[in-house]
């Protein structure tokens, strides 16, 4: 019962829940990597942060129960620390919370692993936490991959017996009791932090009663703290425009998720979008193919179209890989073409009309099918390759980018030439990621192929490897970011091998190990620091998490906004040299960050779609426009302060080597992304 001479912060007893399943993903898929979703289902005040490929098949980690009329939320997982580790936890409240007492009632239907309070968390994988785990009471700080128990205390307990936690937070004090008995006693500046507090278990578990008090006084302080916030974050958005309407598109029955691609088809200034909806064959994404090419302009009248497109968007559309399409004046004439996969066949289509101009057959799939890696049931599905992405690159050393590398899901790298000739092919011995990045790292005027880990040299053959041997790299970056140095950098995320900084002689120079790290983008978010910050983000176990570090890799901060879909795209907004950062189209908690990892340019409420965004200079004054869209609608913004002349203009990846797999960067000039480096040298 809660104590009359203090205040409720938070309070549930999941009364109003249904019986049934907490929201969650049936598919348990990648999807929420770069999409922003939601399932359905009513979610109360609850935010579910951790998902696993692993749980595909295997229902919900959390369902509502009900036993002689009390309704309790009931953790189910067993799975751990596979491939992460994980701690299934439902969060509520605020990070400005502190200064309070959290209570919950819980049976153990299980004792083989841990159960209990989260509280002071700052996000899911930053959090205290007090649980019953072998027999003993245990205060544990988990942070990142690392977990410490701060104290502990024996007490026995088992599965028959509902027990009543109860952690009280003052100062750095923090004391845990069961039953009304106290058990634990501490002091630690961690508690300082204050946070959200959560239900946490990794095996089966039975929550209901949760009880968040606080005194009068601390009550108020954060009422005002939460004001405050909230008038720091509107005067910060009147220094930036707001967002206009731009352009309002139908996507009829050929929209898609985030697969599209921009280009000056007709080779004029004006763009155009290409759009593919694609089916997914034999295993989830690891065949999938594209069904159907969409142009159209900017007013979404159709330019040409290949293929069928379906009322089925939705399902042709969800697809968590990339697609093998690209727009790029491959043959030099003045206007971009379409090169994609199709049907076991690489064409280069008129960007104009969307004839065919050169067709190729896609390499035989002539390797031991026990020898290829991350393929499904360990038999390659076809006799051809099955293109699961396209770069641009310039393997051939001519004086615009004009050779094709297409790549099988995760093993084989094939180099064509604008003839769609196969150069050279390479197979690896480690994962070659979703999408390797070329780029010309000694001047000679030939791109070197970072693929995985592995740095090749134009002709296919390997350099050098980095010291790790499992998981892939979902993104790279690559640049001169530490102020007063010519030497570069690669800035990759790496899945279970977390965050990582390697020089081009294969040294790994920093190394975070953060969860599964998704994404990676280099700005200049901190005007006021020396260099360019790096933002990153997790997806797998524990996601959502945002990482800001330094130039070299030291850490700035850390956030939740307990969304998926952060895009961390590098936003030049306002023109005058600095960067915000693209999280998703959610009105509340997406739109425009600063370096502080405040909101700085919120969405409007207009009804726009929220599944998929993207940053492009589309009006022509340099700054950035802001596209978002669903199966069904494209909304386009600009800034309300209309065309600026002579602003500034920064250099960004090729928009001809779009990809769901793409670091993002922007800097001043080419200088940044110019390298004069021997990548033989082994330091």
């Amino acid at each position: 019962m809660a104590d009359k001479t203090k205040k409720i912060l938070f309070q549930d007893n999941f009364s109003k829940f249904p019986i049934g399943e907490f929201p969650y993903d049936p598919d348990h898929s990648a999807t929420g990597e770069y999409h922003f979703v939601t399932e359905p289902g009513y979610a109360g005040d609850w935010v579910n942060q951790v998902c696993n490929y692993t749980y595909n098949g295997s229902g919900p980690s959390w369902i509502i129960t009900e036993h002689n009329g009390t309704h309790y939320m009931e953790q189910m997982r067993i799975e751990k620390n596979k491939p992460h580790r994980t701690f299934p936890t439902l969060q509520t409240g605020s990070c400005l919370w502190f200064d309070y007492t959290v209570s919950v009632k819980l049976k153990r239907l299980s004792t083989k692993g841990c159960a209990g309070l989260a509280f002071c968390m700052q996000n899911s994988l930053n959090t205290l936490a007090f649980i019953l785990e072998d027999q003993r009471a245990k205060l544990v700080y988990r942070h990142k991959e690392h977990v410490s128990t701060l104290c502990e205390a024996a007490f026995l307990h088992n599965c028959d017996t509902l027990y009543a936690l109860s952690v009280s937070v003052k100062g750095e004090i923090v004391t845990c009791s069961i039953d009304g008995r106290q058990l634990l006693h501490t002091q630690t500046p961690l508690a300082t932090l204050g946070g959200k507090i959560g239900i946490t278990a990794d095996c089966p578990t039975q929550f209901t009663d949760v009880l968040v008090e606080t005194e009068s006084e601390t009550y108020q302080t954060i009422l005002t703290r939460h004001a405050e916030k909230e008038k720091q974050k509107t005067d910060l958005q009147t220094h930036y425009p707001s967002m206009k309407l731009w352009k309002k598109i139908d996507l009829k029955n050929f929209g898609t998720s985030r697969q599209i691609r921009f280009g000056h088809l007709t080779g004029t200034k004006e763009w155009y979008i290409v759009l593919a909806q694609a089916q997914k064959r034999v295993h989830r994404d690891a065949y999938a193919h594209i069904s159907c090419l969409t142009a159209i302009d900017l007013d979404g009248n159709i330019l040409w179209q290949k293929g069928e497109p379906s009322s089925q968007s939705a399902v042709l559309g969800k697809i968590s890989a990339d697609m093998p399409f690209q727009v790029y004046d491959i043959n030099h004439d003045g206007k971009d073409e379409v090169i994609w996969g199709c049907n076991f066949e690489i064409q280069i289509l008129d960007g104009a009309t969307g004839e065919i101009i050169k067709s190729a057959k896609t390499p035989l799939s002539d390797d031991e099918d026990c020898t290829l890696i991350g393929i499904p049931y360990q038999t390659y599905a076809f006799d051809r390759i099955n293109p699961d992405g396209i770069r641009i690159a310039n393997f051939s050393g001519n004086a615009h980018p004009s050779d094709i590398l297409i790549k099988d899901r995760y093993c084989r790298v094939y180099a064509l030439n604008s003839d769609l000739e196969v150069m050279w092919k390479y197979k690896s011995q480690k994962n070659t990621g979703h999408f390797p990045l070329a780029l010309d790292i000694n001047g000679d005027g030939f791109d070197e192929l970072l693929c995985g880990y592995t740095l090749l040299d134009h002709l296919g053959k390997p350099i050098w490897t980095l010291p790790i041997e499992i998981d892939h790299t979902d993104e790279i970056v690559a640049g001169k970011w530490i102020e007063g140095s010519d030497k570069g950098y690669f800035a990759c995320v790496s899945g279970t091998q977390g965050f990582f900084l390697a020089d081009f002689q294969g040294n790994i120079v920093m190394h975070d190990y953060i969860g599964h790290a998704q994404r990676v983008s280099v700005g200049n978010y901190c005007s006021d620091m020396p260099g360019f910050q790096i933002i990153v983000s997790n997806f797998w176990g524990h996601q959502g998490i945002l990482y800001l570090y330094d130039a070299k890799g030291n850490p700035i901060w850390e956030m939740e906004n307990e969304t998926n879909g952060n895009i961390l795209a590098p936003v030049n907004w306002k023109g005058d040299g600095s960067d915000l950062i693209l999280l998703n189209a959610d009105r509340t908690r997406g739109g425009l960050i600063d370096g502080n990892g405040n909101q700085a340019v919120a969405f409007p409420d207009d009804g726009h779609p929220t599944m998929c965004c993207e940053a492009i200079d589309l009006c022509g004054d340099a700054r950035d426009e802001l596209v978002v869209w669903d199966y069904h609608n494209m909304y386009i913004y600009t800034q309300s302060d209309g065309v600026l002349e002579n602003c500034y203009q920064p250099v960004k990846y090729p928009i001809y080597n779009a990809s769901n797999y793409r670091g993002e960067y922007s800097f001043p000039d080419k200088s940044y992304v110019t390298f004069q480096e021997n990548p033989y040298h082994f330091l």
